[in-house]
């Protein structure tokens, strides 16, 4: 009996260090999976931050190139409505009388009306421009997410199809 018990614990005692070497390897095993997994998961991230740091540079010119429009868009307001102020100054010292220097001022009154509309005009042509592409760089910052996500379903079906095959 006591052999029998000695056999009986022996093979318990060999049994559980089967299950100790197994359940340390799953672990060794479990543990390579998910810093394979996270590797992936970096690396993936680091697409991301190049595509986003790519968008903000394009994001850059294209909003430096509208603030470039806009100055020189103010460079001309102002020299042509010091210009037509010189040239309608001047005109009004030649005037001989009340009535013509009324017109004159009418006469400015309309075309700084109308000069103000055509810099407004001019303006928000810069910033629909400008609008534009920014949407455009947009539209491929996330079209590049999309290609990257879809790439990752991909690959996700290709490996659930590698286990169901598997089993």
């Amino acid at each position: 009996m006591n052999s029998e018990l000695n056999e009986f614990l022996e093979q318990q005692r060999k049994g559980l260090v089967q299950l100790a070497s197994d359940l340390r390897k799953a672990r060794v095993a479990a543990a390579r999976k998910a810093a394979h997994e996270s590797a992936a998961r970096i690396k993936s991230l680091n697409v991301r931050v190049r595509t986003l740091a790519r968008s903000g540079v394009r994001l850059s010119v294209v909003s430096h190139g509208a603030v470039q429009s806009l100055i020189e868009l103010q460079g001309d307001i102002v020299s042509s409505a010091l210009n037509e102020a010189a040239e309608k100054i001047q005109q009004m010292a030649y005037t001989e009388s009340v009535r013509d220097l009324a017109h004159l001022q009418a006469e400015v009154l309309q075309s700084a009306r109308q000069r103000i509309v055509d810099d407004t005009a001019r303006a928000v042509v810069i910033l629909k421009d400008a609008a534009g592409d920014a949407r455009k760089v947009a539209t491929r910052a996330t079209a590049a997410d999309v290609a990257v996500a879809k790439k990752k379903t991909v690959r996700r079906k290709v490996k659930k199809a590698k286990r169901t095959a598997a089993r």
